[in-house]
């Protein structure tokens, strides 16, 4: 099983939507800053050394469960870790939690594919990138 990685954050006003509560479209984006801070910071492989390479991580699709709502000022904590790593597409699990009440408010996987940036092209993750991963277990 690979290594679970948290980043903290907390709800912003403009987060928020019309029910007093966060947007739908912004738990995603949770996700992906998160996933941002990680690649970096947890696994010594951040989103410059792929576009470096001429890479970039594309969205090849999602699923989330909603359980309960964050609201203005919460803190929350995004817990990812990656479920599956093959060589045309990586899938992530995800969890957000209050961290005032440690309850989940959604959960879910994201599935990536890698491109080629120039041609905008699927291309097979490099088997460094999947070894570079696969040390990362627990």
């Amino acid at each position: 099983m690979y290594k679970t990685f948290e980043t903290e954050s907390r709800v912003r006003p403009d987060d928020i939507d019309m029910y007093k509560h966060v947007h739908v479209s912004k738990y995603l984006d949770y996700v992906l800053a998160a996933r941002y801070d990680q690649m970096e910071r947890c696994y010594g492989m951040g989103m410059e050394k792929f576009f470096e390479r001429g890479f970039g991580w594309l969205v090849r699709g999602v699923q989330v469960d909603y359980n309960r709502p964050l609201v203005m000022s919460d803190y929350f904590i995004v817990s990812t870790r990656i479920d599956s790593i093959e060589e045309k597409k990586c899938r992530v699990k995800f969890s957000i939690r209050n961290k005032a009440t440690n309850k989940v408010s959604c959960d879910g996987w994201f599935d990536f594919a890698l491109i080629d940036l120039e041609s905008a092209k699927g291309v097979l993750i490099p088997h460094d990138v999947i070894e570079h991963y696969t040390r990362l277990v627990e």
